[in-house]
């Protein structure tokens, strides 16, 4: 079959993929940068001069973030973190949403503004804080669980996206005999997999990013995230780093392979890696969990 488009099409989809490599290259290629800094000589870095490839590689800046002690046991908690809390607040959520989800529910009106109302206005630091002691959380793994168990915003997106699912489908199941329990684990969430996985990657992204309430309500060292344990090493290289230009000769001078800004670029590499190897997974349900849960018929 011969191609039918015009002259001004074909300019059309070529002016288009320019723009889109345009695109990728302004989105991709500040994090490459920060990639090759973060594998180039630190002495070499200052030179400037680096695009796309270092030119004095070394490893050292990722070895000395490794060879610290509180690493390890700050990944082990925060890939704990992000599995334990995804998982049983992907289940709360959707088990919320559905129940939500029946307008004919007693008191509908008042639980969907409750929880809407918690998205507008929230009790502040000190508050929290003294509830969160009040229930012996602080100090505990469960203070990353509990407190953000529930994303309103990613439960409307579910609920939204269940009440889009053709009711015969539950009255066909009740009919042959199935409870509201069996038709949630059997038919819902089955069908809400695009969704669910959506908001996985939201919730997912959100446990391995987090690091501020790894600060204020835990002291043992063994439950700081790795985020925490990141920023720590952070601030101690740009407390370092500020000192006079004649010890920063005299550093120069003895070719001390890691820096400030060469830990930062690895802490970022560290920091940001593993969550983006999960995109790939949920990509095929992206889009549609968004659309399906975010449009009302």
């Amino acid at each position: 079959m011969k191609n039918s488009k015009t002259v001004p099409e074909h300019l059309f989809d070529a002016s288009l993929y320019v723009f889109l490599a345009i695109i990728f290259l302004a989105t991709f290629y500040p994090f490459w940068n920060i990639f090759v800094i973060s594998l180039n000589d630190a002495t070499d870095t200052l030179k400037g001069g680096l695009y796309f490839w270092p030119r004095v590689p070394t490893f050292e800046s990722y070895m000395t973030i490794f060879r610290n002690p509180e690493i390890w046991s700050a990944i082990k908690i925060t890939v704990l973190r992000t599995v334990v809390g995804t998982a049983v607040s992907i289940f709360c959520i959707s088990m919320l949403a559905y129940v939500l989800s029946k307008r004919n529910l007693i008191g509908w009106k008042y639980f969907s503004f409750f929880f809407v109302f918690t998205m507008y206005f929230g009790g502040g630091l000190i508050p929290t804080y003294m509830v969160i002691k009040s229930v012996g959380l602080i100090d505990s793994f469960w203070v990353y669980i509990f407190p953000g168990l529930i994303g309103v915003f990613l439960m409307i997106l579910v609920r939204t996206f269940i009440e889009q699912i053709p009711g015969e489908i539950e009255e066909s199941s009740k009919i042959d005999g199935a409870n509201d329990l069996q038709i949630f684990f059997r038919i819902i969430m089955p069908l809400c997999v695009p969704v669910l996985a959506t908001i996985g990657l939201f919730l997912a992204i959100g446990h391995w990013n987090s690091w501020y309430d790894s600060y204020v309500y835990t002291y043992k060292p063994e439950l700081k995230t790795l985020q925490a344990v990141l920023v720590k090493i952070l601030n101690q290289f740009q407390t370092a780093s500020m000192m006079s230009d004649a010890q920063q000769l005299a550093q120069s001078s003895k070719r001390i392979p890691v820096s400030s800004e060469s830990i930062r670029m690895a802490v970022t590499m560290v920091a940001t890696l593993p969550i983006i190897l999960v995109y790939p997974f949920v990509q095929r349900y992206f889009v549609k969990g968004i659309m399906m849960g975010a449009i009302k018929s």
